[in-house]
């Protein structure tokens, strides 16, 4: 997706992190020695897109692919097109018409869900992760999945991976009428499937996914450093980040 996150962080850059409700000093490069007590923790949501599985699907898809066969639908070349759509695809950044591929449709008078089939061959599951999701399962952990896509990419990606199989509950932003980045998807969340906010991690991708999790209480919270496996390592600015789920094992 068109994002404003970019800016590549330097692997021995400190910066001021906000973890586990207190400000302490980290250094990125330092991830090894990072421990998580797994005893505190009992539930752990994870995102699916660019946590689970590999953000580089959806990014192609939004940056190259779609305005590509658009913009043939338009008589525009590749980079007109994305002229004229990058500033519709920001306005909705952050709400449930972003995500939705119906509201696309359209919009732009185009099959996105039948554009998507196209390149999904693309669609990876994130190195590390299965076996990450497989010790939870074996530690006793409730797994739930949170993410903000459009049930019918759900369905593509859970049949395309097996993902699916590992989690105790799938959550759809969109069942819940209110995307990530708002702190009622939280309390909304929570009402459908309880949970000890104090005895929960997050680990999501999104800065302001994590803000409104962090807003409304929940205590652990943990961002991807590359989510794209094909762009650079980003700055995951107040929240501690990880590269590899074996980190997150590591004080297990």
């Amino acid at each position: 997706m068109f994002s404003d996150n970019m800016a590549i962080s330097t692997h021995y850059s400190t910066a001021k992190t906000r973890i586990f409700g207190i400000c302490i000093r980290f250094t990125w490069c330092n991830m090894s020695s990072f421990k998580l007590d797994w005893k505190q923790i009992d539930t752990v949501l994870l995102d699916m897109d660019g946590t689970i599985l590999d953000l580089y699907f959806d990014n192609f898809f939004w940056q190259e692919y779609l305005p590509m066969c658009w913009g043939e639908q338009h008589g525009l070349d590749k980079e007109s097109a994305k002229r004229k759509l990058v500033p519709r695809f920001k306005s909705k950044e952050g709400t449930l018409s972003w995500y939705c591929l119906d509201y696309w449709a359209h919009e732009l008078d185009i099959d996105v869900l039948k554009l998507k089939s196209d390149v999904e061959d693309l669609i990876q599951v994130r190195p590390q992760a299965l076996n990450f999701m497989t010790t939870l399962i074996s530690m006793g952990k409730q797994l739930i999945m949170v993410t903000n896509a459009h049930p019918d990419l759900i369905a593509m990606k859970l049949e395309r991976t097996g993902i699916g199989d590992y989690f105790n509950h799938i959550i759809c932003a969109h069942d819940l009428g209110s995307a990530k980045e708002h702190i009622e998807f939280w309390s909304r969340l929570n009402e459908k499937v309880p949970y000890s906010v104090k005895n929960t991690i997050l680990i999501d991708d999104n800065i302001t996914v994590l803000r409104a999790a962090r807003d409304y209480g929940i205590t652990y919270l943990l961002s991807i450093a590359k989510p794209d496996s094909r762009a650079p390592i980003r700055d995951s600015e107040e929240f501690v980040s990880i590269e590899n789920f074996n980190d997150v094992l590591s004080g297990y």
